[in-house]
């Protein structure tokens, strides 16, 4: 109990999103997820009104909603990543799952900290994903290409240090179709204030992608 009431501010800060995504019910009911109105009807050559033709790229969508995201990775796996954290994991709240849905297993084990989510993003196109992770993976420069993974796959790990506490958080992005999952996985020891192995964290991290990408495809 000690080492849980003495937690450097790194981990409180990043635990304070889950709290504020879960408080805010991930709205998303507007900005780039928001509902567009429909289409217009159009008036045939004869002067009546005909309902317009559903677009190519919605009747083509590979993925039209997420696996439940808290079965996108084994048992087996959490019980590696993440030693003594509740298997079930935590899903996080969402107004609309058929957009995003995000699952959370994190633990403490004596003084080594762990943490994993993974979220699925449904775009409406193809288009939009790669869009989507275009902007992710440009974002998170440093990194390297993921091979056979999706249709693209990026991985990065980064080190960062706060009150002389190190910690190595690795994400994996991937698009697949219209999809983006999305993989983060980080790691502290609060005893020797020093991170894992970039190593252990990008294996862990890409290992929980190939899992929660062979969910997605299975869900279909």
């Amino acid at each position: 109990m000690c080492a849980v009431r003495s937690l450097p501010l790194a981990l409180t800060a990043r635990l304070l999103p889950v709290v504020v995504l879960a408080l805010a019910g991930w709205s998303l009911s507007s900005g780039p997820f928001a509902a567009t109105p429909a289409a217009e009807k159009k008036a045939a050559p004869d002067g009546g009104a005909s309902p317009s033709a559903p677009s190519t790229a919605a009747a083509s969508r590979t993925y039209r909603a997420s696996p439940a995201p808290c079965t996108g990775v084994s048992k087996k796996t959490v019980t590696s990543l993440v030693p003594d954290a509740k298997t079930a994991g935590k899903e996080i709240p969402s107004t609309d799952e058929s957009l995003r849905r995000t699952c959370s297993w994190n633990a403490l084990k004596g003084f080594d900290y762990r943490w994993l989510d993974i979220s699925y993003e449904i775009k409406k196109s193809d288009q939009a994903a790669q869009a989507a992770y275009k902007q992710r993976t440009t974002e998170k420069s440093g990194g390297g290409v993921v091979p056979g993974l999706g249709d693209a796959a990026y991985s990065v790990v980064n080190l960062t240090t706060e009150d002389k506490q190190q910690t190595r958080e690795g994400q994996v992005f991937v698009q697949a179709s219209n999809a983006m999952v999305v993989i983060t996985y980080n790691g502290s020891d609060f005893e020797s204030k020093k991170a894992p192995s970039t190593d252990e964290i990008n294996k862990g991290a890409i290992k929980a992608a190939k899992e929660a990408m062979a969910a997605l495809e299975a869900a279909q």
